[in-house]
């Protein structure tokens, strides 16, 4: 890695704190990877030998009971930054959703670059708060809410995470889904049959528009947020 100026979400990780000569460094330390859509780069209990920060694709943070069952406790976008850093076992599995591009970064490297720079560790903090509270509305979102509630606040959130940013007003907001309906249903608790009905009754309520199977444009934010909760 030695193109860490020109990277795609330099401004938007979390070492954009770093100065061209720090970059310079950090860069030498990490590669670049691309993963397939399915690909697992960590797994739940297991030693995370790897950091990495996301710079294309869509991955899925997965936890699992002792007879198997699976649920998806998080999704990780491009920018974001995934692994344990001064850790060792990952608390949860990994896997790319749609094909991927990662930089990769050996743990005890990273560990050893983010003790020498603080502000790296700042953000490091940072970005750990702010999972934390997204992980605390993911529960509340799966333990409580409808499924009305659960597909808009969905919505938002991809939203939020895909939309490009706004030159306008906050009206038609269009994104591109990386994965289908049965991954929806897959990450909020629901049947497809479910997910697919709520998301036909917001069309027809004028919410949404559906161009494609992927293609979600958002007509009334206040109403979604307000179907919401």
């Amino acid at each position: 890695m030695t193109d860490c100026l020109s990277c795609i979400v330099r401004n938007r990780a979390i070492c954009a704190s770093l100065r061209p000569d720090e970059l310079l460094l950090l860069g030498r330390m990490g590669r670049r990877q691309r993963v397939s859509s399915g690909h697992t780069l960590l797994w739940e209990g297991e030693d995370a030998p790897v950091v990495a920060n996301v710079l294309e694709g869509v991955l899925k943070l997965v936890a699992a009971t002792a007879d198997g069952r699976e649920q998806i406790v998080g999704i990780v976008f491009p920018s974001d930054f995934i692994g344990r850093p001064f850790g060792k076992e990952s608390p949860y599995s990994v896997s790319a959703i749609s094909a991927a591009e990662l930089c990769i970064f050996h743990r005890d490297q990273f560990d050893e670059f983010a003790a020498d720079h603080p502000d790296l560790q700042q953000k490091l903090l940072r970005r750990t708060l702010g999972e934390l509270d997204r992980a605390r509305r993911w529960m509340l979102l799966l333990g409580r809410k409808s499924a009305s509630e659960k597909v808009a606040s969905f919505l938002l959130e991809m939203a939020d995470r895909l939309s490009p940013p706004p030159g306008a007003a906050d009206t038609a907001r269009g994104f591109e889904l990386p994965f289908g309906r049965q991954q929806i249903a897959d990450i909020l608790g629901l049947t497809i049959e479910t997910t697919s009905r709520q998301l036909t009754k917001m069309r027809a309520d004028g919410l949404i528009d559906l161009p494609s199977r992927r293609k979600i444009v958002i007509n009334d934010l206040a109403a979604l947020n307000e179907m919401a909760g």
